[in-house]
């Protein structure tokens, strides 16, 4: 089965070269010109993963993506525009999984939206040496091939980019990761991302794991460094 996205934007020269572009890639793809219209369609043709133009009418990107957030974990990359770095810095933060910037290539997006699937299918089937199995570190819980992550028995709702981000954390206990390793382990080595991405992705996670539990200190933070996973 082909892979299904959304691509919501309010430019209708870009809603038909780029779904062009896919299709031809072997892509099936829905479009949408705002965020009201995206959600409509999105509730009666769910699709793998979404990319979201920030600057819309009605409802811009952003609150589009904070409404798909209360619902799932649907991988998602925002289009933004050339000088928008802290709409890109906010989007990252609600949980973006990656974005790219206009004027685009659309062979570069179309290799980023095969990143964000990759991770997807990777955390979907677990991989390697984690493949079907549980990891239990203390309080928290993955199932890789499930794609579930809990806490004290509640789950925590992850992206593809922050489950990834977390296993490759709790696979080692007590061992930092420094930024380009979780950028790798998160999005490949052939994708770059800057190190306030990594930044943004481990605030995010923290603030998730503390809407469980306030005293949530498992990701700590060696400045210069990286980060690791603590296993009380």
């Amino acid at each position: 089965m082909p892979h299904t996205i959304a691509l919501v934007d309010d430019d209708k020269n870009i809603l038909t070269s780029v779904s062009m572009a896919l299709e031809s890639e072997g892509f099936e793809v829905h479009t949408y010109r705002d965020g009201y219209e995206a959600l409509d369609g999105l509730e009666r043709h769910p699709v793998d993963m979404a990319v979201l133009d920030i600057k819309m009418p009605r409802m811009n990107g952003m609150e589009l993506l904070e409404r798909i957030r209360q619902k799932g974990s649907l991988p998602v990359i925002f289009l933004t525009s050339k000088d928008d770095e802290i709409d890109e810095m906010m989007g990252l933060r609600m949980g973006a999984d990656d974005y790219i910037k206009k004027p685009f290539s659309q062979r570069l997006l179309i290799e980023r939206i095969r990143a964000v699937l990759r991770r997807k299918d990777l955390a979907g089937a677990g991989a390697d040496e984690t493949q079907g199995e549980v990891i239990q570190r203390g309080a928290m819980m993955m199932d890789t091939a499930r794609h579930i992550c809990s806490w004290k028995d509640q789950e925590v709702n992850l992206t593809v980019t922050e489950f990834l981000l977390v296993q490759a954390l709790a696979l080692h206990p007590g061992h930092v990761k420094t930024r380009d390793q979780l950028i790798d382990a998160a999005y490949g080595e052939n994708i770059y991302v800057d190190d306030r991405t990594i930044d943004s992705h481990v605030k995010r996670l923290r603030r998730k794991f503390k809407q469980v539990d306030a005293e949530f200190s498992g990701i700590e933070t060696l400045y210069g460094v990286g980060y690791r996973y603590r296993q009380n």
